[in-house]
């Protein structure tokens, strides 16, 4: 599989842009037209730095308005192709693209620009250069790959070839069918995007909402499957027009791009098996079994801070570490370790963030094969050096420098608890108050991050992606991002702050980055768990009288559910398919959130619609600033 990235794709300077798509791994460039411009140095200049920087320059584009033009804009057009075609020369690229017209003057008519391009292709032959034809989704006359490659065929010249690019097809939804029948070698290069689904104006779609393939909602691996059904063998290349990427960091949105490219093929390959993909040997996507463990990295005080809160909450410190200054916290399935180490990974990790979650250990298949695809698809292993006794056990790099670990049924890392852990005797017997489970884990980042581990997220494991909701803060919106998989075992929340007034972006800007700043733990009966908690003087949030009156109202419930639901300072939501309780502990730190729910039926949401009041009530409980507090 060769891969390339159109310039235009990603920010920073000429040089900026090179380096960080040399160092994702692609093998090619486009060089998008305005970034040459913009460029203070020669095109042969440009040419030179890529090629030391190991990339070919596969396409020069855009190239617009030639097809179709009466006299005298005609010749003008094939003048103006002159002289891209001496940049072109500089550069040392030999394909350029010609996207279709959306000039005014245009003239319909498919033998028309197929003259037009048989002649371009002649001149184009006595340079050695190559000419792609593009259907733009809004051009004024052609504006479908079927129309394109029509022009195409009847041009029948061997320099004039098609381009293939899945935004534009996919956005007007053509058939990608029609394109198993197109000849390989006609088809000159493949552009790929994705996008959210979007009712929009297809310009004004195109040039600031694309993304990677599997960031968006188009089905970009179908697209694929055709083209690979034709036996092409060429670059595939992203073609990415986003605001967000414009301003956000280039190795990361390079790194993006290469991992989507791979995990894109990869899925072809699983869907069509018959089909011819060049890929490395990769394990498939790997299940989740769940939320193994969370580990929180602090100091002896924050330590303290955090055995009186789980206390609060029914967990039993039930285990202490072989050979580390690491507590273990059990209740249900859910496994807190309290590390207090001084050197090492989680120690860095304190010292950056202060008291916060440094690792999640999640339940997988297999263990080895998570780290091996999370690898060839850009991931960074983790390894830190382990005591006597102790297991190692895989990790990745994640959300904000911390770590995913990995735990499986399949070897000696089943046995992790009873290896490295030296259990308490009674501990663990004496609390328990209904909490089973992790139900979701809330990770809190700059919206800008969100697609990043978003695709993630998806292209690692098997889980797919919840649609996109607005979580209303008083001081802003919050965009969250649920990430499933099939059975509910792992459900995380990706929540995009927008600016440092909400409560999520305050959390960023205090702790130093993102995180993750709320767990969320099931039980079975939660007026039982909260009847518990509370003769073990739990304080739950308190919330504003007036939501009682209004839930009460809004969902017609009977007054004895809402005066329990007062009682206990619960909140509640409700979908065609269940119901949803919610039991909040008072904000923590620099607004860690800690939350108990209870799922009806098949209740497949995350109470989005208590957000404001619950925002509310959190914001009423942070510490006022300049008051110290853990």
């Amino acid at each position: 599989m060769k891969t390339s990235i159109a310039t235009v794709s990603i920010s920073g300077g000429f040089a900026d842009k090179l380096a960080a798509i040399a160092e994702a791994g692609f093998d090619g460039i486009e060089i998008f037209e305005n970034d040459l411009v913009a460029f203070d140095g020669s095109p042969a200049d440009a040419g030179k730095m890529a090629r030391d920087a190991g990339l070919a320059i596969t396409l020069f584009q855009p190239f617009r308005d030639f097809e179709g033009l009466p006299e005298p804009q005609r010749s003008r057009a094939f003048d103006r192709a002159e002289r891209k075609f001496d940049v072109m020369h500089e550069l040392g690229t030999e394909l350029m693209l010609v996207c279709s017209s959306v000039s005014p003057v245009a003239l319909g008519g498919i033998d028309r620009a197929a003259a037009d391009f048989r002649e371009l292709g002649e001149r184009a032959a006595r340079r050695g250069l190559r000419v792609g034809y593009e259907a733009l989704a809004w051009g004024k006359h052609v504006n479908d790959h079927r129309d394109a490659w029509e022009i195409v065929r009847r041009a029948d010249h061997p320099n004039i070839g098609l381009i293939l690019d899945s935004f534009h097809t996919l956005a007007r939804r053509i058939d990608v069918s029609s394109i198993r029948s197109i000849p390989k070698d006609k088809i000159f290069i493949v552009q790929l995007a994705d996008a959210p689904a979007i009712d929009m104006d297809l310009l004004y779609w195109s040039r600031h909402f694309r993304n990677m393939p599997g960031e968006g909602d188009l089905p970009v691996r179908e697209f694929m499957q055709a083209v690979s059904a034709t036996g092409y063998d060429g670059y595939l290349s992203l073609e990415i027009f986003n605001d967000a990427f414009r301003g956000g960091a280039a190795r990361a949105i390079a790194i993006d791009g290469r991992r989507s490219l791979v995990n894109l093929m990869d899925q072809v390959h699983r869907a069509e098996p018959a089909l011819q993909v060049t890929l490395p040997e990769m394990p498939d996507r790997v299940a989740v079994h769940g939320v193994e463990f969370v580990e929180f990295a602090t100091d002896r005080a924050g330590a303290a801070e955090l055995d009186r809160f789980l206390h609060g909450l029914g967990f039993g410190h039930c285990g202490l570490h072989v050979s580390k200054s690491v507590a273990l916290y059990r209740q249900g399935k859910i496994n807190i370790v309290v590390n207090t180490e001084k050197e090492g990974f989680a120690h860095s990790s304190f010292l950056v963030h202060g008291t916060s979650v440094c690792a999640i250990g999640l339940k997988v298949e297999d263990a080895q094969a998570t780290v091996e695809r999370a690898r060839l698809l850009g991931a960074e292993p983790f390894e830190q050096p382990v005591g006597s006794g102790e297991l190692l056990i895989p990790a990745i790099r994640g959300v904000g420098g911390s770590l995913l670990y990995f735990i499986d049924d399949k070897s000696e890392l089943s046995r992790v608890w009873d290896v490295e852990f030296r259990p308490l005797k009674g501990n663990a017997a004496l609390l328990a108050d209904g909490l089973t489970r992790v139900d979701h884990v809330g990770q809190t980042m700059d919206h800008g991050e969100m697609l990043t581990w978003l695709l993630f997220y998806t292209s690692i494991f098997q889980t797919r992606k919840a649609p996109l909701v607005d979580v209303i803060d008083p001081s802003g919106i919050v965009r969250s991002q649920a990430i499933e998989n099939d059975d509910g075992s792992l459900r995380l929340t990706l929540n995009g702050a927008g600016n440092r007034r909400t409560l999520a972006g305050h959390f960023i800007a205090e702790s130093f980055g993102s995180n993750v700043q709320h767990l969320a733990f099931a039980c079975d009966d939660i007026f039982s768990t909260a009847a518990a908690l509370k003769a073990r003087g739990f304080e739950p949030l308190q919330m504003s009288p007036n939501y009682y009156d209004d839930v009460e109202a809004r969902f017609g419930l009977e007054p004895e559910l809402a005066d329990r639901l007062r009682d206990h300072n619960m909140l509640y939501d409700r979908d065609d398919f269940g119901e949803y309780f919610q039991l909040y502990a008072p904000t923590w730190g620099e607004g860690f959130i800690f939350e108990i729910v209870e799922r009806r039926g098949n209740y497949t949401g995350y109470g989005a619609s208590n957000a404001p009041f619950r925002i509310a009530a959190q914001k009423r409980h942070m510490r006022p600033a300049g008051m110290p507090r853990l």
